[in-house]
């Protein structure tokens, strides 16, 4: 009797579940960005939205949730029901790097969340001011050692993966330096083709035109192999720093515990919208490379970015 009572209440749990997964989605998806709009993060969410309802049969809202570096829409990630009505697209801080950087954070980037899919990467691209004689990378290590703490690396921010470029780039070479952090990337690369900073690692789509146009000179990418939109500039490994590989990404995650079913229909709905022409066009124009890999893999590429991140800022002091 006993048994039959716990088969029972088990089939109709199953019964009230099964029925409740496969109507998902039965209501709007809700995106979270954790920056203002018009950036990486807003404009990859909202390129990969419309494919996304396309596959779900809901709307997808995107919602711009900015502050604190990404923890104010992060920790409302990580408080939401994890039934895949709220998401996140999120960037390589927000995912990885604030974990080594902060060592009060309201969330933790490897616990909180399950992470769905990578949706694009971009290099950074190492670039030199006018007022630097310097053609390759061997150059400007050796004009560095010259002119010890006086070569000024220009960023969008402390944390951020142009910041950490630059400190993982003096470390690599024994070299150093000045950071000169800005609030955003438009800041810094005006700066720099006024020849008020040096050099500076910047997104690949932040620069492109201004290396095409010869207004900044670039010595290497920091990919693992050429950009197809720069084919004459080397990689920094072809530059002789070998283990220096830093791409600029965008993901998605939902909060910790959402139902696999739940992932994999998410997973589905992005893969299928970064095959639109429409999207596909969008991340080229930007300088985006899609990624769109599945949630096993985006979850080791997240381990292995914080632990990559987590040994530049220890090694440089960096930790907030």
């Amino acid at each position: 009797m006993i048994q039959r009572m716990i088969a029972g209440v088990l089939l109709t749990g199953l019964t009230a579940w099964g029925p409740a997964m496969a109507a998902y989605p039965d209501k709007p998806v809700r995106v979270i960005v954790p920056f203002v709009p018009g950036g990486s993060s807003d404009i990859t969410a909202r390129t990969i939205a419309p494919g996304m309802e396309k596959v779900l049969g809901q709307t997808v809202i995107v919602e711009n949730k900015p502050g604190a570096n990404g923890a104010i829409a992060a920790q409302e990630l990580k408080n939401a029901k994890p039934d895949g009505y709220t998401l996140m697209v999120g960037s390589i801080g927000t995912f990885s790097i604030n974990e080594g950087l902060y060592k009060k954070l309201s969330y933790n980037p490897s616990q909180d969340f399950d992470y769905v899919s990578q949706i694009v990467r971009n290099p950074n691209v190492l670039v030199v001011s006018s007022k630097i004689p310097v053609k390759t990378v061997a150059e400007l290590v050796e004009y560095a050692k010259q002119h010890p703490d006086q070569v000024s690396y220009a960023s969008s921010g402390t944390g951020s993966s142009d910041h950490l470029s630059a400190v993982m780039f003096r470390q690599r070479s024994g070299t150093t330096g000045i950071d000169v952090p800005y609030k955003g990337g438009g800041a810094a690369i005006a700066d720099l083709l006024g020849a008020q900073v040096d050099v500076s690692f910047q997104n690949l789509g932040a620069v492109l035109t201004h290396v095409q146009s010869g207004k900044l000179r670039a010595l290497a990418t920091t990919g693992s192999e050429r950009a197809p939109e720069l084919p004459d500039v080397p990689t920094m490994a072809e530059s002789g720093m070998k283990d220096m590989v830093v791409y600029s990404w965008q993901g998605v995650a939902a909060p910790k515990g959402t139902p696999k079913e739940v992932i994999d229909k998410l997973h589905q709905a992005i893969a299928e919208s970064l095959k639109q022409p429409r999207t596909q066009e969008t991340m080229k124009k930007l300088g985006f490379t899609i990624v769109g890999n599945d949630p096993q893999a985006f979850t080791q590429f997240q381990k292995e970015e914080v632990s990559k991140w987590k040994g530049v800022i220890k090694a440089a002091g960096l930790s907030q």
